[in-house]
């Protein structure tokens, strides 16, 4: 039930500048103390205001009042100006000044204050610079005011109606009466359907231009949600007419305008025309140049690379097959090359005779792939220190020019490219257009760049599809590795996730070592099993803890989604008890020793690594998708959560940064994509038919070291299997390879 209160703010107990969380006391009629808490742009203490809101019961600071909207009201009488203004609202004006400025004006103040700033100067110890300083203050003040209420009256929030008012100042009258819509490209947090639903409120036609070219320019946004780099234009109109609910034949006009401000490209391909936002056109345009030109031939005598691979046979006791020596040879000819296969048919010895021959050449190697948890497996398979690719390139969060968004900075790049001479990147299929495009910026021609990867796992999270494409333009040399070696056929996990991606039966006897199918039917019964094998039955088998076992699984709604997953396991695996501190964030409660997932890119956060002692011995920033960790404070004092990372790295979040996180008991697919783990649980009983397929499945079954362990239907992972359709990913960077490339396919 909303409530109207009114007083004058008696001290401020906590603000957060950042985003103006504000904890105050309130001195209502009769001197009563009132506890309010809310998002404030500015809040001055001795200001009299009249706040809506209700009453809340907070768990440890008792009744408090969350204030929803306010308006600050002019004081009454000379006590009230007296207050106001010694309350160091105002700079420069302390108490004792304050007192003489009312003496001196009595009831007359407020007046001379607004008016009439200049005759200040008629009180002592104000020069008349001081009273200009004076009246410009008191001017912006008046102004945000009127801001704030103006912002209000069209049901904006305290919270967004600052960051309104920071970025655009007296300008935003025009800006929302004009076009709304620019506050979905100038303001972060406010996303298309917010600057609709404000403009509505103002009165915004739907079929305004403004609204038109905002909402295919929002469509395109969220495809590349989905990893598209383009949509065809029939695609885009389809989806911009159920968004807007206006017809497509509207929006070819919009579209050509919007073409001719260079917002997007059109192409044709395959007798289609489609649209790419004019970045995503030039990041695969640029990324297929900078291939080609890496792609240059290092001729060499064939009996002399025989020679210097059976030394290395001898001295390392492997020996490599044909398809093995091939990527070998190619490696070291060619400027470019990529090396695929699947689990268990010896990438990770070519790559370690790779290394090993180019150490023999005295050349300068550095290794990388897209996750810290990628590039721990990297390191411990070669025996040679990897990195993630964001720190191989010296990534620094900083702010783009008025702090709209976080831009993406390496330090290395064109200008400060990498030291290398042979640069070797794993998990390619993870790697999407924007990071493909920044490592190719940051190597010099002559540098030799070898990818290495499985196409048939899922493509990267973000938009593009990198290493498929390159490999599907047959323009640069690929060995892909077939043959399962001995030692991993005796991996049921190996030889069943070949199987499944040949799209043949798999079978389930549980006679296997390391490949168990557990037949149940009933949601609540597959969890109580996952559970029992989490505590008591996985970690003796596969030597490991429980929080190193990872659930896997299709969806994130559903009775065996994510969520509801991640709140039952959190609840067994990591109970509440009186040592672990707790905190709630929306929907989400994080307590000390839950295990975590980023969920998104943050480019600005910063991060430790700690020696003994806890002592600081590196620090950096970025934090990204996917990368996971444990909840080992959460200091409510502070308004802070440490996190304790895979990759030794430790993080403070704030606790409005806290919707970057959620818990990781249970994760997608999707989001387990460049991990391995001791033990992966796998629960299967229905779900939609795009998303259950057999690329999803085989990439899940890849994710295990030791162990896969299949909770479900059988009919369901049978039907997995035999279903081969995927979601169409739209990218062209092999039409874009093509375009560059003046000869036929060589390879």
């Amino acid at each position: 039930m909303s409530e109207t209160v009114t007083g004058y703010i008696d001290h401020v107990i906590y603000r957060n500048e950042e985003n103006g969380y504000t904890v105050l006391v309130l001195k209502a009629a009769g001197e009563e103390e009132l506890t309010c808490v809310g998002s404030f742009a500015d809040i001055t203490q001795g200001a009299t205001i009249e706040a809506e809101g209700s009453y809340t019961e907070h768990a440890v600071y008792g009744r408090q009042f969350q204030i929803r909207s306010f308006v600050e009201k002019a004081p009454e009488d000379s006590l009230a100006m007296e207050r106001y203004l010694g309350s160091g609202a105002i700079k420069g004006i302390g108490a004792a000044l304050a007192a003489r400025i009312v003496r001196h004006f009595g009831e007359d103040t407020l007046r001379i204050v607004e008016e009439e700033p200049e005759r200040l100067s008629e009180v002592k110890g104000i020069s008349d610079r001081k009273a200009r300083e004076i009246a410009a203050q008191v001017t912006e003040k008046a102004d945000m005011r009127r801001a704030m209420i103006f912002l209000q009256k069209y049901g904006i929030s305290l919270n967004l109606g600052a960051k309104i008012y920071q970025k655009y100042g007296q300008e935003l009258y025009h800006v929302l009466q004009e076009n709304p819509y620019r506050l979905a490209d100038d303001i972060v947090g406010v996303g298309f359907k917010i600057a609709d639903e404000i403009a509505g409120r103002i009165g915004i036609q739907p079929d305004s231009d403004y609204r038109i070219c905002s909402g295919m320019l929002y469509v395109l946004s969220m495809a590349m949600g989905e990893g598209h780099i383009f949509l065809p234009k029939d695609e885009l109109f389809r989806r911009s007419s159920e968004l807007l609910g206006v017809d497509p034949s509207y929006m070819e006009k919009h579209l050509m305008d919007m073409m001719l401000q260079r917002k997007v490209i059109l192409k044709e391909l395959d007798e289609t025309v489609c649209v790419y936002p004019s970045q995503n056109y030039y990041l695969e345009l640029n990324t297929a140049r900078m291939l080609k030109e890496l792609n240059v031939s290092y001729p060499q005598k064939d009996s002399l690379l025989e020679d210097r691979i059976k030394r290395i046979e001898k001295e390392t006791g492997t020996i490599l097959d044909e398809m093995q020596r091939k990527a070998v040879k190619e490696a070291v000819s060619h400027g470019l090359f990529i090396l695929t296969g699947g689990p268990g048919t010896g990438k990770t010895t070519t790559i370690n005779t790779i290394i090993r021959f180019f150490e023999g050449e005295g050349a300068e190697l550095r290794l990388a792939a897209p996750t810290g948890r990628a590039a721990k497996r990297m390191t411990e398979a070669t025996g040679y220190e990897a990195q993630t690719i964001h720190r191989l390139l010296e990534l620094s969060g900083m702010p783009d020019e008025d702090n709209r968004t976080q831009a993406i900075h390496f330090e290395r790049n064109a200008q400060n490219p990498l030291e290398a001479d042979v640069i070797i990147i794993d998990e390619m299929s993870m790697v999407d257009i924007f990071l493909m495009h920044s490592l190719l910026m940051a190597v010099c021609v002559g540098t030799r760049v070898i990818l290495v990867g499985d196409e048939n796992q899922l493509p990267s999270v973000g938009p593009g599809n990198v290493l498929r494409d390159i490999i599907r333009s047959g323009c640069f040399p690929v060995v892909t590795l077939n043959k399962i070696f001995r030692q991993a056929q005796e991996s049921d996990i190996v030889v069943n996730a070949h199987r499944i991606n040949r799209g043949e039966s798999v079978t389930i006897d549980n006679k296997s070592r390391d490949f168990f199918f557990l037949k149940r039917y009933d949601a609540d019964v597959i969890i109580r099993v996952i559970i029992a094998l989490i505590q008591e039955k996985l970690p003796p088998y596969v030597q490991a803890r429980p929080d190193e076992i990872q659930v896997l699984t299709p969806m994130r709604k559903g009775l065996l989604g994510v969520e509801r997953l991640n709140q039952i396991l959190q609840r067994y695996l990591n109970p509440p008890a009186p040592s672990k501190r707790e905190h709630e964030a929306g929907e989400h409660l994080f307590r000390e020793g839950d295990k975590v997932m980023q969920i998104r890119n943050n480019y600005q956060l910063e991060w430790e690594i700690r020696g003994k002692y806890n002592i600081p011995v590196e620090k950096g920033v970025g934090v990204f998708n996917g990368d996971t960790g444990v909840i080992k404070e959460i200091n409510e004092f502070a308004e802070c959560v440490t996190v304790a990372f895979e990759d030794g790295r430790t993080a403070d979040y704030t606790f409005k940064q806290l919707e970057e996180l959620e818990l990781a008991y249970a994760v997608t697919i999707h989001k387990s994509q460049g991990s391995e783990y001791p033990a992966v649980i796998l629960p299967l009983l229905s779900g939609p038919r795009m998303l259950m397929n057999r690329n999803l499945l085989y990439t899940a079954v890849t994710r295990a070291r030791r162990c896969v362990t299949v909770v479900g239907s059988e009919e369901t992972f049978a039907e997995m299997i035999r279903n081969e359709q995927q979601q169409k990913r739209y990218s062209s960077l092999d039409v874009r390879i093509h375009e560059f490339m003046d000869e036929e396919p060589a390879f």
